[in-house]
């Protein structure tokens, strides 16, 4: 074994007694002279300084066949440098491989004894769904009876929204066909008093005082005018604020019926999980819990839809009245105008 702490002037001492002996100073005849001690490497990298210190006299002298032996050599050292090298990548992958592979071993010997937990878990489990079979097949015949009774509710219910729907639909009609009739009525009254106007206008001079009295009343009607368009202003916002209202209840009845299907889903299922008992008794006692918050809901929707539907009736009979008492004034106004004209 080449042992360590070799110094350049060993390797020194030895190439000059090779040079005396006439022979060539190659790194093997280097190495035996020092008694096969010593690195190749390093007894290369001094034979290399040696060499550029001195000027390679001695390999000038040396012949071709020893200078071919001190290439192979070199050759022989750099593969050895490059093996070892290798080797030793390869040992330190080999070690990596090694560790992940006990690594992964005692992971899998984890993972089978969890496994292993598991399924004595799951065996107590099944054990525990048998025994509570019968149970769960009692609970699923009471449940399938409170469905097929929550069925019937929502047919009815959704009887009543159709029936809702349509008279919402005939109170739209309603205040549209009126909106429309004070406009034509409107549009009326003023040809009416374009006519007056252009037949009457011979007489403006002889009504000059009469006009001036009138005006003053006319001030005063258009004011009350002023004040009943805004009083029906305030009913038309109100009617409109009812209609959103209704299309609220709507909505959230809408929502409920949707909740309901949701919740035929659920009792569907029931059948195909007859298997897990635990999970179904949970889900059974909260079926139940929102069915009697959904009948509570739809009875405070019912309440609340009847409600809105009496403040719409009695919002259109206010426009209707404020209506007529528009009518009525413009009537008179018209027939006062047509006086003073």
């Amino acid at each position: 074994m080449a042992r360590t702490g070799l110094y350049k002037s060993e390797v020194k001492k030895a190439r000059d007694a090779l040079i005396a002996q006439g022979r060539h100073p190659s790194v093997d005849a280097v190495r035996v002279e020092l008694g096969n001690t010593g690195s190749k490497s390093t007894i290369h990298k001094y034979l290399k300084e040696l060499e550029a210190e001195y000027g390679g006299v001695d390999d000038r002298k040396a012949s071709i066949s020893e200078a071919l032996h001190d290439l192979v050599a070199r050759l022989a050292i750099q593969l050895e440098v490059e093996a070892n090298e290798r080797i030793g990548e390869v040992q330190l992958q080999s070690t990596e491989k090694e560790r992940q592979l006990n690594a992964s071993i005692a992971a899998l010997n984890a993972a089978n004894e969890a496994l292993s937990d598991k399924l004595s878990i799951a065996e107590a489990r099944t054990q525990s769904e048998v025994a509570a079979h019968a149970r769960t097949a009692e609970s699923l015949q009471r449940e399938t009876i409170a469905r097929h009774t929550l069925e019937q509710q929502v047919i009815d219910l959704k009887e009543r929204l159709l029936e809702n729907e349509g008279h919402r639909q005939s109170l739209e009609a309603k205040h549209t066909h009126a909106r429309e009739a004070l406009e034509h009525y409107r549009e009326s009254a003023k040809e009416q008093r374009d006519q007056d106007i252009r037949r009457h206008e011979h007489q403006v001079q002889q009504l000059q005082g009469e006009i001036r009295h009138l005006q003053q009343s006319l001030v005063h009607k258009q004011n009350e005018i002023t004040a009943l368009n805004q009083d029906g202003a305030r009913l038309v916002a109100e009617l409109s604020q009812a209609q959103k209202s209704i299309y609220d209840l709507q909505g959230v009845e809408r929502k409920h019926i949707s909740d309901i299907e949701s919740l035929k889903v659920t009792a569907s299922r029931i059948i195909l999980l007859e298997s897990e008992s635990t999970a179904k008794d949970i889900a059974i006692g909260e079926l139940r819990s929102q069915l009697t918050e959904i009948s509570t809901q739809a009875e405070s929707l019912k309440s609340q839809l009847h409600e809105k539907q009496l403040e719409l009736v009695k919002s259109l009979a206010i426009v209707e009245t404020h209506k007529t008492m528009m009518a009525d004034l413009q009537g008179h106004l018209g027939i006062s105008k047509s006086k003073n004209e």
